[in-house]
């Protein structure tokens, strides 16, 4: 069937690749990670955003959706309101060390004699930290350069740091940096980069609009946050912008930088690009409440955890992180269905029978926590959703033997379309195109 050039842009293609068990990355158990996977070369920002706050996150062209209720360390989403951000005192104390590092002894010294701050500005500095002025008061652009009467010449800082938004694109610079952050904070092999997979990694992500990144345009799209430091690149922040949010992918540094914390660093330039750019949200990827190494982000506060089941929204702080320290999967929506008794009682005997072969099974059996039902899969249409073969699109009605297969069956094209559906939600599905055969 023909469709237009402009619904065709505007699709997002999702090729499914089923629901599967593997190691756990972060307790090491053999099988106890469990997700739902799909890859994808065309995902458009608004729907990978819906996709966001239903759970899902990619890594390169990679597309999961974790099934927390039987994964050993469940993967929740947090997002952060970023106007209401407040750092706290050592996330303040990261941004004015390295101020002072980039500006020197020296250029601060001198600095302070021939521009000294009235008293009206020093009292606010005391008493006040700004977020916006302080993330880019070290910024060579913003640094004032007074004539040094001694030199004669302008008062130049001990180094010229700058920070660029790029395309996503692959260079010898970043990933050479890559590299050496790999090999040297996280101990891998140099052999298991190539420059192939940095880009299939890091460089594969979502479209990216405006084309030049001087645009005054709203940012979509994947793009890399460039910190330069007297010219060498010595950070690259890989970031999501979606209509309402900035989603932090990942971050790579050189590791002679290190004691400058540039987690922390990177984490509040991003939420100043988020207010600067009018999205409301910023997302530190997923939060695992077992894992030490990612209590870091719960410090970023106010901090907002999707629930798993009803896709709201519920502070982390108080009784849901109590709640989590006691066990490992939390849904509050679940808890007050069951306190209150309106749960069905499947539901609330759900988290008894962990012992099953869920690879084995339907999806729609396994009752994976946020996933649609049969008949709300069945309410989407499935016989009208598109399929991407060799070039054309065409409904899934038009494959031979379609309506004989069975939805619950996970080996049957249907069954393998439905799990997808069921996954991807009832506003991305509409908008969206299955891509099943090369």
């Amino acid at each position: 069937m023909d469709i237009d050039a402009e619904t065709a842009r505007n699709l997002s293609l999702f090729r499914p690749l089923g629901y599967q068990r593997n190691s756990c990355g972060y307790c090491k158990s053999d099988d106890g990670s469990a997700s739902y996977y799909t890859s994808s070369v065309s995902v458009r920002p608004n729907h990978y955003e819906l996709l966001v706050n239903r759970g899902w996150r990619r890594s390169g062209t990679l597309y999961y959706k974790p099934n927390l209720q039987r994964t050993c360390c469940p993967h929740y989403t947090i997002r952060l309101d970023a106007a209401a951000f407040k750092p706290r005192k050592d996330q303040r104390q990261a941004i004015n060390r390295w101020t002072k590092f980039v500006l020197g002894p020296e250029y601060l010294r001198r600095a302070a004699y021939l521009c000294p701050r009235t008293r009206e500005q020093k009292n606010r500095r005391r008493c006040h930290f700004d977020l916006l002025p302080a993330v880019h008061e070290a910024e060579y652009a913003n640094v004032p350069r007074p004539i040094d009467p001694r030199t004669k010449r302008p008062l130049e800082p001990a180094h010229r740091f700058e920070v660029n938004l790029e395309g996503d694109s692959i260079s010898q610079a970043k990933f050479d940096l890559f590299r050496k952050y790999q090999t040297t904070v996280h101990k891998e092999d140099l052999s298991k980069w190539q420059s192939k997979d940095f880009k299939r990694f890091l460089c594969s992500g979502l479209k990216r609009s405006p084309a030049d990144p001087k645009s005054s345009e709203k940012k979509l799209g994947s793009w890399h946050q460039c910190y330069r430091l007297d010219g060498k690149l010595i950070a690259v922040a890989v970031l999501d912008l979606m209509p309402s949010g900035v989603s932090s992918v990942y971050i790579f540094y050189d590791p002679e930088y290190e004691a400058w914390e540039f987690g922390k660093l990177s984490a509040m330039r991003e939420i100043a690009l988020a207010l600067e750019g009018q999205y409301q949200y910023y997302y530190m990827g997923y939060y695992i409440h077992s894992c030490q190494k990612m209590r870091y982000k719960a410090t970023f506060q106010p901090q907002y955890v999707l629930d798993p089941e009803s896709y709201t929204w519920d502070p982390l702080a108080g009784e849901l992180a109590t709640k989590l320290d006691q066990r490992p999967y939390v849904s509050l929506s679940r808890d007050r269905r069951i306190a209150d008794g309106t749960a069905p009682e499947a539901e609330a005997e759900a988290d008894a029978d962990g012992e099953i072969n869920d690879e084995e099974m339907s999806l729609f059996d396994v009752r994976m926590p946020g996933v649609l039902t049969r008949e709300e899969v069945q309410a989407l249409d499935l016989d009208h959703w598109l399929l991407l073969v060799h070039g054309s699109f065409v409904h899934m009605i038009d494959l031979v033997g379609w309506e004989r297969m069975p939805l619950d069956h996970p080996q049957s094209v249907k069954g393998i379309v439905a799990e997808l559906a069921a996954t991807l939600g009832p506003e991305v599905v509409p908008n969206s195109a299955v891509v099943l055969f090369d």
